[in-house]
């Protein structure tokens, strides 16, 4: 386990799971429930686990029968066994599933609070488009903007796989409070380039998130080899893994393998990382008046 600061002040211990999907959405709840009850025993708060975990990442194909695994956000079965599960243990889990919203489908999630609370919900803002990651068929863009969840633990920001690439999301989560971020994921190798590997990149992405805004990051990513029948044949994505935690200058302080398994575990003193945020400047130096430009699409000056 990776401490950060001092042993006084507020104290949480954060955890990315990392496991490898079948098509079984039963089997994948049981290893789920398996591994945050294992985050557990090494004394996690927090407990993220990887996105849409219920099935296969079905992406890889647009497929009209796919589009029926989605359900509603009400009595969603999925967030029900975790409200169960986060109240047993007193951990907070914030749980991916496949939204149905009247004749809207969202990439959403729902954060559960330690007393088996449902805080809300995130819908995924970005959505990518590309061989392997056909997320536009199945997907409206989010619309409930990024949101922090205050939690028994802590503040949080959760965002979602795509998300994660966009430092304005980021930051926009730590404006608002949040103390540490998650981003659920899914990513791995890509149908139509075997020699592209964008492991690294991802991670260095999203460190700089954490060393930017200088808080904690916590990253969840699946395992496995999917193979999934499309109109073309079939198409097969090998999961990396590599699922971490950063330290809030985007030190690695935890980090999985591609293979295996994990339930990766870190603390941090929140009081502590709070201070070095304010004192470092970065917050106090902005200069909004001058960033009306990432309101544009082309970097032309905008209105005023």
């Amino acid at each position: 386990m990776a401490s950060n600061g001092t042993t006084s002040g507020r104290q949480v211990v954060v955890s990315a799971l990392q496991f490898a999907c079948s098509d079984d959405v039963s089997a994948n709840l049981s290893t789920a429930e398996r591994l945050v009850r294992a985050a557990h025993q090494k004394g996690a708060n927090i407990i993220l686990i990887q996105e849409l975990f219920e099935g296969y990442y079905f992406c890889q194909a647009q497929r009209e029968d796919f589009i029926q695994r989605a359900k509603p956000y009400k009595d969603h079965p999925t967030i029900l066994r975790m409200q169960k599960l986060a109240k047993e243990l007193g951990v907070v889990i914030p749980v991916s599933f496949f939204e149905e919203a009247n004749n809207a489908h969202y990439n959403s999630i729902a954060i559960i609070d330690a007393d088996g609370t449902d805080l809300g919900l995130y819908r995924k803002s970005h959505i990518p488009d590309g061989p392997g990651y056909q997320e536009k068929f199945y997907f409206n863009p989010g619309d409930t903007g990024f949101k922090v969840f205050q939690t028994k633990f802590a503040k949080i920001g959760v965002a979602i796989c795509w998300d994660q690439w966009f430092p304005e999301a980021a930051r926009v989560m730590v404006l608002q409070g949040a103390e540490i971020l998650f981003y659920p994921t899914a990513i791995g190798s890509e149908p139509q380039d075997t020699g592209l590997d964008s492991r690294d990149h991802w991670k260095r992405v999203m460190q700089g998130h954490a060393g930017a805004n200088l808080v904690p990051l916590v990253a969840s990513n699946r395992i496995g080899k999917e193979i999934i029948q499309t109109e073309h044949g079939n198409s097969e994505i090998t999961f990396y893994g590599n699922s971490f935690i950063a330290g809030p200058t985007g030190e690695l302080v935890a980090t999985a393998n591609d293979k295996e398994e994990a339930v990766l575990v870190a603390t941090f003193d929140l009081d502590n990382i709070k201070s070095k945020r304010h004192s470092w400047g970065v917050f106090r130096d902005r200069r909004p008046d001058l960033y009306k430009v990432l309101l544009t699409l082309d970097g032309s000056n905008p209105v005023v």
